[in-house]
Order: structure tokens, then sequence, then C-alpha cells
């Protein structure tokens, strides 16, 4: 059974999620903005990043939009047996795609545990 929490509780994950993060990466990440969706369009995500990875920029990324990070909120609350397993699948998520903001691919993320 999906867990129910209103928006405002999944708002609140994801802003706990980031305030988790350390002040030094916070301070590094640039042009990106944090977005919560109910769902992928077409696929079964938790999270995506889309945008030019931190690592990847060079003298001729100006004038961007911002990269994005999307938190789906349906399939972890579709998942989470309670309160604090969608917690930790929020930080997961959230730790998660922000790592690819910063260049870190999904091989390197799993073998540090954040897989």
């Amino acid at each position: 059974m999906a867990l129910d929490l209103e928006d405002w509780e999944f708002d609140d994950l994801v802003s706990e999620a980031l305030d988790m993060i350390p002040v030094k990466f916070t301070e590094a990440m640039d042009n990106v903005v944090v977005l919560i969706e109910p769902h992928h369009p077409t696929r079964s995500l938790y999270g995506l990043y889309h945008g030019v990875a931190l690592t990847m920029r060079n003298s001729h990324y100006s004038g961007q939009l911002p990269d994005t990070i999307t938190i789906y909120r349906d399939p972890i609350l579709s998942r989470a047996t309670d309160y604090e397993a969608a917690r930790q699948q929020v930080i997961t998520t959230v730790i998660h795609e922000v790592a690819h903001h910063f260049g870190i691919d999904d091989d390197t993320l799993h073998d540090l545990g954040w897989g």
C-alpha cells in the first residue's frame, strides 16, 4: 500500500535532504533548480538530473537555462512502507541526483553505496 503524504510533507522531505548536503557542496552548485513532480511522463523514476554537469562545463557554457533535478513523488511514495522508508528514499534520490550535477556517474555512485 502506498504511503499517503500531503504535498507539503513531501516537499519538507526534499528540503530536509537538500539541507543534509554539506555547505561546501551547496555553495559549489551552480545554475541548478530542484523540482518536485508527481511522476516522470514515460518512465518509473525516483529522480532525474537534466543538464550539463559541472565537470563538463567549459568556456562556452554561458546563458544556459538552469539544470534541473526533478524528484518524482508518486514512485517514491508508492514503494514506501512507512514515513521513514520514504524519507530515506528521498535522501538517497536527492544525493544521487546532486551527485550527477557534480559529474559523478551511476557506477561510481553504486560503488559508494548510493546506487
